[in-house]
């Protein structure tokens, strides 16, 4: 734990940690509570998806975009302009009474102008501390960032249920305001100028660590969404087994990123990270005890955290500062589609052979990736010895004294 003190000592970080965290709340309550609020309004849950769809959707293709224009517009006035944009659309839909195709086109609308408060954090994190505390900073981050999945279901299901499914909506407005104001006026955030990209829109996918990292944070979502959907399946929405169980998987991500965060990464640490995750996911695959699920997921879980720091901290890594935020921004966007691809696999699953078979199907999104991590593992960069700070840019100095 000396790391960790160590690193939130420094000037910022914490401010940086705790805003950022609060910001994006809303990724683990607006799908729940778009689902329960639609479907109440409307008494469809194909709707409901729809809506929730069009949001996700409208994130990833903006996301690329958006944070590309952090270099031109400023990292302040773009994510203060997007989010205005994204509150009062959410606000809209969940105060007004709209048909589908309207709630639909809306959802789109918001959802592209949801601000990209992660790759702006994850591109200011170098400029934050030292090259030995980069890698414990991105662990932290993503182990932090499971408070949001253990969280924010269970307080939008208790806002839906015992307040009203509007006020659920709003409630998650209210985060990205609080959490989003406090952020962007970190003094950190006004220091980092980001350098304008020489490349064209998606010419960062050209370098191996960003498809890579794009492609295995794809496949890894969709391991984490037919957990969710298979256990779900499994125990049902009413009683509280489902939620536990999936609190405990998301303490798993959270201990183990706490536990090895630190760790120097090399070009086969996302291949053993990965390993730990799909051990548990198999041992899962044969029982549906409570317990038993509960134990194995814990075990999966203490490999999610630490494998996501290996696919941010590669791209920091290896890409110019004035790359890092698109990079992370298609990171995010692949990891959108895993969770849509994965929650497909696992409904069609449940539908057809049983909700047992949506966790055979997590295994199998696990396996894939880590295969994935163990062939590309030689483009993977060795970050032992403290090298983890992006490349620098030729021009103008990137933060005001």
């Amino acid at each position: 734990m000396k790391t960790y003190i160590e690193l939130l000592r420094v000037k910022g970080v914490t401010r940086i940690l705790v805003s950022q965290l609060l910001a994006r709340f809303p990724h683990g309550m607006l799908s729940i509570a778009f689902l329960i609020h639609v479907e109440q309004v409307h008494h469809s849950f194909a709707a409901a998806g729809l809506v929730v769809g069009a949001i996700s959707l409208g994130e990833a293709i903006a996301g690329p975009i958006s944070s590309r224009l952090m270099a031109r517009w400023g990292i302040r006035p773009l994510l203060a302009g997007m989010g205005l944009v994204s509150v009062i659309t959410l606000s809209s839909m969940a105060i007004f009474p709209l048909s589908v195709p309207v709630l639909v086109v809306l959802g789109f609308v918001g959802g592209c102008a949801f601000p990209p408060i992660q790759p702006a954090v994850r591109t200011i994190y170098p400029k934050l501390v030292p090259n030995r505390l980069l890698t414990p900073l991105f662990s932290l981050d993503a182990s932090a960032q499971e408070i949001i999945w253990i969280v924010g279901p269970v307080l939008t299901t208790f806002i839906a249920m015992q307040v009203g499914s509007m006020e659920a909506v709003l409630a998650a407005m209210a985060f990205l305001v609080g959490g989003g104001i406090w952020f962007i006026t970190s003094p950190s955030v006004g220091q980092v100028r980001i350098p304008r990209s020489k490349r064209r829109l998606g010419g960062v996918l050209t370098r191996p660590p960003v498809i890579i990292s794009t492609l295995l944070g794809l496949s890894l979502v969709a391991c984490f969404s037919a957990v969710e959907a298979g256990i779900i399946g499994l125990f049902g929405e009413d009683g509280p087994e489902a939620g536990t169980i999936l609190a405990i998987y998301a303490v798993g991500s959270l201990v183990g990123g706490l536990a090895w965060g630190h760790r120097e990464i090399a070009p086969w640490s996302m291949t053993r990270r990965l390993l730990l995750v799909t051990a548990g996911l198999v041992g899962a695959m044969f029982v549906t005890d409570f317990w038993w699920l509960s134990v194995m997921l814990f075990i999966s879980g203490l490999g999610v955290a630490p494998a996501l720091t290996v696919l941010f901290a590669n791209v920091s890594a290896t890409m110019k500062f004035s790359e890092t935020a698109e990079s992370y921004a298609w990171i995010g966007s692949g990891q959108l589609i895993g969770a849509g691809i994965g929650s497909a696999v696992a409904g069609l699953c449940i539908d057809h052979y049983g909700a047992q078979t949506a966790i055979v199907a997590a295994a199998i999104f696990s396996l894939i990736t880590a295969l994935g991590a163990l062939v590309t593992y030689k483009w993977s960069p060795d970050l032992r010895g403290g090298h983890g700070a992006p490349l620098p840019d030729t021009g103008p100095v990137e933060t005001i004294s």
